[in-house]
């Protein structure tokens, strides 16, 4: 054959895509794992398309899972995510993916990698990229995942069975600590920031300070080279204090805004009082289009945390934090207490649907 052949599943996980492998048919992490990886998706491609893959041209749709036996005692499975550059031959591996992550207990259960049980099956789940356990909670039917529900999510069409994940003790996935510089606010690049660690690594700018309101669509920001090179800037500096250099991928930038109405990318329209604060975050270099859900973890904790830009925007105190992104309303919980004189994320749990769509084979020149 001209192309190898390799045993993959096509899922979707909350609103991202991504490629899943198991770890017995890739070789050992390296450059030709990162090869095979970058061709299943169709990458590199100065196009931006990916059209010689299975990719969807932006970084939500240009990732790949890793799943394999346990390393930690206290998971079933582990998982590697993979950000998959579109245009160039890059493959990121420092942070995670939390709507990727919705679809591992679901693969776990119909890869038979854990025994299915009714009417929910829990996956304990080891994420390599931040050394984290989360928690799926899986509903299942007939011994499979279940797919049909009541549960809608914001920038999914239609409805699904939904899927509870508890992220533990998320901070300091990236850095080692929840404050990588040990302060809530600072100015960085001639804005008061926030520099968070928990689940992924964000830095935190009012979106105000760059003459915006938080509810631009993600079009109207994309077209804005002069306002993405200066956010680029500002995550590259970031990432610099955060001790992060050399990764597109993290930390990621996000812009916040107290409770504003704005319409989301389905038209649907939203009034102020529908969230607690409007948010927009930037993704390998694109606006995305709902909000990197673990971006969204980050901010629900940030938002527990005085003192932070965040937290200044946010409306509420407490219950979940009702976040307005361009796709909708995201609500996410966080536990936020105080350890030695420091606060300490607990927990942050998030609800998310997820579907098998291929099995097979991709195709590898």
């Amino acid at each position: 054959m001209t192309q190898r052949r390799v045993r993959a599943v096509y899922m979707r996980g909350g609103t991202s895509r991504g490629v899943f492998f198991h770890e017995e048919d890739l070789p050992k992490a390296g450059p030709e794992r990162d090869r095979i990886l970058s061709l299943a998706l169709g990458s590199p491609d100065p196009y931006g398309r990916q059209l010689n893959g299975l990719g969807g041209g932006i970084s939500s749709l240009s990732k790949a899972c890793i799943i394999g036996p346990p390393s930690h005692p206290d998971a079933d499975v582990d998982y590697t995510f993979a950000q998959v550059d579109v245009r160039t031959p890059v493959v990121d591996y420092r942070g995670n993916c939390g709507n990727c992550s919705s679809a591992v207990g679901p693969f776990a259960i119909d890869e038979k990698l854990v025994d299915a049980v009714a009417p929910e099956t829990v996956v304990r789940i080891h994420n390599t990229n931040t050394r984290k356990i989360i928690v799926a909670h899986v509903p299942v039917r007939d011994g499979e995942a279940a797919v049909e529900g009541d549960f809608e999510l914001a920038g999914v069409p239609g409805k699904g069975a939904r899927i509870a994940l508890d992220f533990l003790e998320p901070g300091g996935a990236g850095t080692g600590r929840l404050l990588p510089t040990g302060q809530t606010r600072e100015t960085l690049g001639g804005l008061e920031a926030s520099l968070v660690d928990a689940t992924n690594a964000l830095v935190f700018v009012r979106a105000r300070d760059l003459g915006l309101t938080g509810t631009e669509t993600p079009q109207q920001i994309d077209a804005d080279r002069a306002l993405t090179e200066r956010l680029e800037a500002l995550r590259v500096e970031a990432g610099a204090r955060m001790g992060l250099t050399g990764s597109t991928a993290v930390p990621k930038i996000a812009l916040v805004a107290p409770p504003a109405a704005f319409t989301a990318l389905d038209g649907i329209a939203y009034a102020p009082d529908a969230v607690d604060l409007v948010a927009r975050v930037m993704s390998m270099g694109n606006c995305h289009r709902a909000f990197a859900l673990t971006a969204a973890m980050c901010l629900a904790v940030a938002a527990r945390i005085g003192g932070t830009v965040v937290s200044e925007a946010c409306a509420s105190r407490v219950g979940d934090v009702r976040l307005g992104h361009p796709s909708g309303v995201l609500p996410i919980a966080a536990t936020v207490t105080t350890r030695e004189g420091a606060p300490f994320a607990e927990r942050v749990t998030v609800y998310r649907t997820a579907r098998r769509l291929m099995e097979g084979f991709v195709r590898v020149p």
